[in-house]
């Protein structure tokens, strides 16, 4: 190829860098000049060199996807640009895949059949990457769910344990379980006294059996400090309550333990 000539082409693509295709034996000037316009027109460049890669991936990351064995520098490159470029790795090494959960654990979506370990560390990242893991272990469901209740959103079988997890972090939770019977609405009732306020309508407890429930939990000396302040404050126990109405404090009184009577005395006077 001529000066004049390969000055022809350069002109050439300067105006429209798509023209490489059609240039025999393009120079390396010319592949360069191609890729820094557009990445992706790396792929009608054959055996490109380090320099044309990086250029290419500069310009635009996905480029990688027409790298047939990409150096592990041009791979960690490219996901330092943005996790979701795993999708155009071929195999990537589990240390790329790590790298890629480390800024957003959304990439999970690109690993078939992750381990626990890369699950874990999905969820623990962005708790509502669960929603890409089909079949999720228990212990990231749980993972999942106390990083926060949604997540339930995304389980379509949750574990007796997430379930749990979720209504004590939060009673909302219980609104997001499917098929929930009376037992478990008890089991939840005894772990957040809130879950009270998303009952299901279908499910109505006895007065024998919010008794129960009550003193099971009250009567522990172990019982937890938010349990007892958020059953003082719960108006659904209130006299004129429209769930349970009852006298709270004499409830306490007869039946819980020292320690919920101590949170209870020191809950009131805080009002005071």
């Amino acid at each position: 190829m001529d000066t004049q000539e390969e000055k022809k082409y350069l002109k050439m693509l300067h105006l429209n860098p798509y023209a490489i295709k059609n240039i025999p034996h393009p120079t390396e000037e010319m592949k360069l000049l191609a890729v820094r316009e557009n990445g992706l027109l790396l792929q009608y460049i054959g055996d490109p060199t380090p320099e044309i890669q990086a250029a290419a991936i500069e310009n635009t990351p996905k480029a990688i996807r027409f790298l047939a064995d990409p150096s592990p520098e041009i791979v960690t490159a490219v996901i330092k640009k943005g996790w979701n470029n795993l999708e155009y790795i071929k195999n990537p090494s589990p240390a790329l895949i790590r790298l890629a959960l480390q800024e957003s654990g959304w990439a999970i979506r690109y690993v078939p059949n992750p381990s626990v370990d890369l699950q874990l560390l999905a969820v623990q990242k962005n708790y509502d990457a669960i929603k890409f893991i089909k079949d999720p272990a228990p212990e990231v469901q749980e993972a999942a769910v106390k990083s926060n209740y949604e997540a339930l959103r995304y389980i379509e079988n949750p574990t007796r344990e997430a379930r749990c997890s979720g209504v004590k972090e939060n009673e909302r939770a219980l609104p997001l379980l499917r098929e929930v019977t009376k037992e478990d609405v008890i089991e939840y009732l005894k772990l957040n006294i809130l879950s009270v306020k998303y009952l299901p309508p279908s499910i109505v407890l006895s007065d024998e059996e919010w008794e129960a429930i009550l003193t099971d939990v009250l009567s522990d000396e172990n019982v937890e400090e938010k349990y007892v302040r958020n059953f003082i404050n719960c108006r659904a126990f209130d006299r004129d309550g429209d769930v349970y109405p009852m006298n709270k404090l004499q409830f306490i009184y007869d039946r819980g333990s020292k320690k919920a009577k101590r949170i209870t005395v020191d809950e009131k006077l805080s009002f005071k």
